[in-house]
């Protein structure tokens, strides 16, 4: 039996003119794969578990420090708006720290669009039936899942906000990556006057993940989630870390003309520049940034003096004063994740693709961008 959403997106005139056959696809076969897309979107969020799953993963969560930002933006929105949030993507901890910071600060939950690679297993059946997530086959070309994808997003938003990741996948590099106009478009066919999108950016001191990313640089195939998740519980012994959550003045989305190509890569370049701007500079990243591959400590402080001052007076979002704080906060970090060493008062690289990872993270607010070492 069809719930409300999928009626409504089986009566939206995009997925009726594939019905038609306006796309090739004719009759049974049309309807079929329609509805066999439908039953994979459809998605419940039962907000008391939701909230009550921060228990068993306290381990985890325990470990990360949340620091929200500007979230008068968020609370000002949600009075009288439809949300869109769209951030950045670091780290599969990104969609557990972001919507509890939400939850911890009394606004109203939003679904989530995670990659289909999440719904394996038991975690499948609580993203599907508990936490409101939509799974995404972020490469399928097939014009019958984008039409009902795209048709599904814009009939949820009538009832919920909604949290994505524009850039798609996470950042294999560190950098900020282009963004997709996919969900953005999707959310402009919605046809919601008072919808607004929330740039939002969420930085931390490490990564859970980095080691993993940073060798592997370019996702060449995705991994099975299960291998990538014992991955990360390895690298999770001694793990510490603060996670800053930005979150930037509301862009109108309401006036946008869905079906202008135009309009449509205008709000997806606006929103990705906010997020850049938005993105919080750790000392960990300018540390990396400003390393060699030997350096006495004051060079080191010196560098990242100069770094600082450069982002300074590009109005970044900095969240280190000097060279001296960068090198006391970050230096413990970094040499105990293996990435630099100590060695007779000099910093010394240890892992290369590690260190490089953070620096590219901050390569987006600079003038010119480099290579470090």
């Amino acid at each position: 039996m069809l719930d409300d959403i999928s009626q409504a997106v089986l009566e939206r005139e995009e997925v009726l003119r594939y019905l038609r056959g306006d796309y090739g696809a004719h009759g049974e076969q049309a309807r079929e794969r329609i509805y066999g897309y439908l039953e994979e979107l459809r998605t419940t969020q039962r907000y008391p578990i939701y909230r009550a799953l921060q228990h068993p993963l306290y381990p985890i969560l325990r470990k990360i420090e949340r620091r929200p930002e500007n979230l008068h933006h968020v609370l000002n929105a949600a009075r009288a708006h439809r949300i869109v949030y769209a951030s950045n993507h670091k780290s599969h901890t990104d969609y557990l720290i972001e919507p509890l910071v939400l939850d911890d600060n009394g606004i109203r939950p939003p679904l989530i669009a995670a990659g289909i690679n999440l719904f394996g297993g038991p975690l499948g059946l609580l993203h599907r039936h508990v936490t409101g997530a939509i799974p995404i086959r972020r490469h399928m070309k097939d014009p019958g899942y984008l039409i009902t994808l795209k048709a599904y997003v814009a009939e949820i938003l009538k009832k919920h906000d909604l949290f994505f990741y524009p850039e798609g996948g996470r950042s294999y590099s560190g950098e900020l990556k282009p963004t997709k106009t996919g969900l953005i478009h999707a959310a402009l066919t919605a046809g919601h006057p008072d919808l607004v999108i929330i740039p939002t950016a969420i930085a931390y001191d490490l990564v859970l993940e980095d080691h993993i990313l940073a060798r592997q640089r370019i996702k060449k195939r995705q991994r099975p989630f299960t291998r990538e998740l014992a991955e990360m519980v390895r690298y999770a012994v001694g793990y510490r870390s603060r996670a800053f959550v930005s979150f930037g003045a509301p862009i109108p989305a309401g006036d946008c003309d869905a079906q202008s190509r135009s309009d449509v890569l205008e709000l997806t370049r606006a929103v990705r520049a906010r997020i850049g701007a938005l993105y919080k500079v750790l000392p960990t990243a300018v540390f990396a940034a400003a390393m060699r591959p030997s350096i006495a400590r004051h060079d080191l402080e010196t560098r990242i003096d100069r770094l600082i001052a450069e982002l300074a007076a590009r109005s970044a979002n900095l969240g280190v004063a000097s060279g001296r704080q960068a090198i006391d906060e970050a230096a413990g970090a970094l040499e105990t994740r293996g990435i630099i060493v100590l060695e007779r008062g000099r910093f010394r690289v240890r892992d290369r693709s590690v260190l490089r990872y953070y620096a590219r993270t901050i390569e987006h607010l600079l003038v010119t961008t480099g290579r470090p070492h």
